[in-house]
């Protein structure tokens, strides 16, 4: 794949477009893309053993291409063929920027950074879109997903990446690639939360087997806090983790992960959520961690904290506490279950809420609201602040400390 061009080099006037959009001038540069003759020996190496290539095989497979080249060129090479090979091609440098936490590249080509400074416009520029489309398809095919115009979106986990794409018809002007850097080392839970009495309050939570949802917006560090409250569970506890696209890695020595799989082009083969959920009830949970809640599987997750199984644990979309209600509501109803049969299971399964949230202006997450669900005269859900931003219900916090002591822990507050 050719190198994209830096971002603040214009298109000239008059430049053909492709599709809808216009795609900015190639500008003239070195190739850097790896030599056919390099990639033609990886291919043969690669099939003659199980697939895994080292750093030595890249580089005796760049001897026996037979390229002459200098120290410097075949510094280069190897890096770029670690990328291609084991990496996001030429994306793979800006993942590796400490604190990058998502990549996106839009339909015009441009390639965005999100990550501690906030969402900004990278220097890289793809100058076509067949670039993107020849990296979104490599991509796929490495996670073992197929993505080609009878399959035109994928979602896939590849190592220490989520990767989404779409193709075109589907996105409008070209292809999408959205990638997802997951943390390579889990933080603990003294890091991500500097206030002292959250920290203690989440601590408590998890020692006093509540089960409870994350709750909180795109990128508010939904699941980087449930894997750090994970990482807290006692070892000699089983737990499993049932996701969409595989995720959540706490450092725990007892860890189960259960994947969804799309189907096939003629959609038989998927299974979905629900079906994990109830696979992973016959397996001997101890936590039952379902990664982000969206759909259907609210049915059997319910079910399972209504039957016995305690520090049951998920995250979901919401903009505040306030708002859980209705999105469960909503899962409920795809799950054929009116609105009165979710609050009453909702209102007896779940402990606690715990919403998080990302401040603009600093880039920083953490907790920020502490509520409970209950169940109003009318039969429907309500959310009950037991803490937020130092304030609290006295009524709903005495019920949060008396919860706790019944497990032998304490309230913060």
């Amino acid at each position: 794949m050719s190198t994209p061009e830096p971002a603040d080099n214009p298109a000239p006037a008059g430049t053909p477009g492709r599709g809808r959009r216009r795609w900015a001038a190639p500008a003239p540069a070195q190739d850097q893309s790896a030599d056919p003759r390099v990639l033609e020996e990886i291919r043969r190496r690669a099939m003659e053993s199980t697939g895994g290539l080292s750093e030595v095989d890249l580089a005796s497979a760049v001897r026996a291409s037979g390229s002459v080249m200098g120290a410097a060129s075949s510094t280069e090479m190897l890096r770029s063929l670690s990328d291609d090979i084991h990496g996001l091609g030429v994306l793979e440098r800006l993942a590796q920027v400490p604190g990058t936490t998502d990549i996106l590249v839009d339909a015009a080509g441009r390639v965005w950074v999100d990550g501690s400074a906030g969402l900004h416009a990278s220097e890289l520029r793809f100058t076509d879109p067949g670039q993107i489309r020849a990296l979104a398809v490599r991509l796929a095919a490495a996670g073992g997903r197929r993505l080609d115009d009878a399959a035109p979106f994928v979602d896939v986990s590849l190592g220490n990446y989520r990767i989404h794409a779409v193709l075109p018809p589907i996105s409008t002007g070209g292809p999408l690639l959205s990638i997802r850097i997951k943390s390579k080392s889990n933080q603990t839970l003294d890091s991500l939360v500097a206030d002292s009495h959250w920290l203690a309050a989440l601590e408590a939570v998890v020692a006093a087997k509540l089960n409870f949802l994350v709750s909180g917006g795109t990128g508010a560090g939904k699941t980087t806090l449930l894997a750090a409250m994970l990482a807290r569970v006692p070892g000699n506890q089983r737990i499993i983790v049932v996701e969409d696209s595989a995720e959540l890695a706490p450092s725990h020595p007892h860890l189960i992960g259960l994947q969804a799989r799309g189907g096939n082009v003629e959609g038989a083969g998927e299974i979905g959520l629900q079906a994990l959920v109830r696979q992973a009830l016959r397996m001997r949970p101890d936590r039952l961690v379902v990664g982000e809640c969206r759909g259907a599987e609210v049915r059997e997750f319910l079910g399972a904290m209504n039957t016995g199984h305690e520090g049951a644990a998920g995250t979901l979309h919401a903009n505040s506490v306030a708002a859980v209600p209705a999105r469960l509501a909503a899962m409920g109803a795809l799950a054929s279950m009116d609105a009165a049969a979710t609050a009453l299971q909702a209102a007896s399964a779940l402990d606690v809420l715990i919403h998080v949230r990302r401040d603009p202006a600093t880039g920083a997450r953490g907790p920020v609201q502490l509520g409970r669900l209950v169940l109003t005269d009318a039969g429907t859900l309500a959310v009950r602040l037991i803490h937020e931003s130092g304030t609290c219900d006295p009524g709903t916090l005495a019920w949060f400390r008396s919860r706790l002591e019944s497990a032998g822990e304490t309230s913060p507050w």
